[in-house]
């Protein structure tokens, strides 16, 4: 039992730690090194990973699906794509996928002359799956030694923890209160019934013993 509590345990961990680090931005310091539209079709493996089309367009098995290629400092390469979250999950409110294109393109530039940007974006990169993080804004910085300190993520946490604890607080009281009292009653009815049937084990031990020894009385007398 005590396993399976712990498997179930690490697995809602996992589950919830993978979706936290999908959802949540990340920041990439990259060298843009190209934009693209390609027509990309979906199925069912990899359709849950991509938003859906533009406002406005109708939903289709395929549509054009705009990327952004990039390289990181050590050389190190990274697409992404480039599409609008609209009101949809996750809710960063995303319509300016043609801007930010716009934007990404202005940028690109060469290994002999880098420009620098950070790409916030959510999501994975998974080339099995075809799967792409997607962007959510660009900005120029000087180099590829910035700093960047992710405080969306570092108040959204802090928030979510306190939230957390001020529940296992909130269960904690309601058990101290009704829960525990109700256990506590429980074991002294347990414990009374306990002590009757002791007592009825021990009366019984002494009408058998009794009769026991009257019989052998009897039978000695015979």
């Amino acid at each position: 039992m005590r396993y399976v509590k712990w498997t179930l345990i690490s697995l809602i961990t996992l589950i919830v730690f993978g979706f936290a680090h999908y959802t949540l931005p990340q920041h990439d310091v990259v060298r843009i090194t190209g934009t693209e539209v390609i027509r990309q079709d979906f199925s069912g493996w990899n359709r849950i990973f991509y938003a859906q089309p533009d406002s406005g367009n109708a939903v289709g098995i395929n549509r054009d699906l705009r990327l952004i290629y990039a390289a990181y400092p050590d050389g190190g390469v990274m697409v992404y794509r480039n599409e609008d979250t609209s009101w949809g999950w996750p809710p960063y409110f995303k319509f300016d996928t043609s801007n930010l294109q716009g934007e990404t393109a202005d940028l690109v530039s060469t290994r002999a002359a880098p420009q620098w940007a950070v790409i916030t974006h959510y999501g994975w990169r998974n080339e099995f799956l075809s799967i792409y993080p997607n962007a959510i804004s660009v900005r120029q910085v000087d180099s590829p030694d910035v700093t960047i300190i992710p405080w969306f993520n570092i108040i959204f946490l802090t928030l979510v923890a306190l939230i957390l604890l001020w529940i296992y607080r909130k269960i904690q009281k309601f058990r101290q209160a009704r829960i525990d009292p109700v256990l506590e009653d429980l074991g002294k009815a347990w414990d009374k019934v306990e002590d009757q049937a002791d007592a009825m084990g021990d009366r019984a031990s002494g009408l058998w013993g009794r009769a026991l020894a009257w019989l052998g009385t009897w039978r000695s007398k015979k």
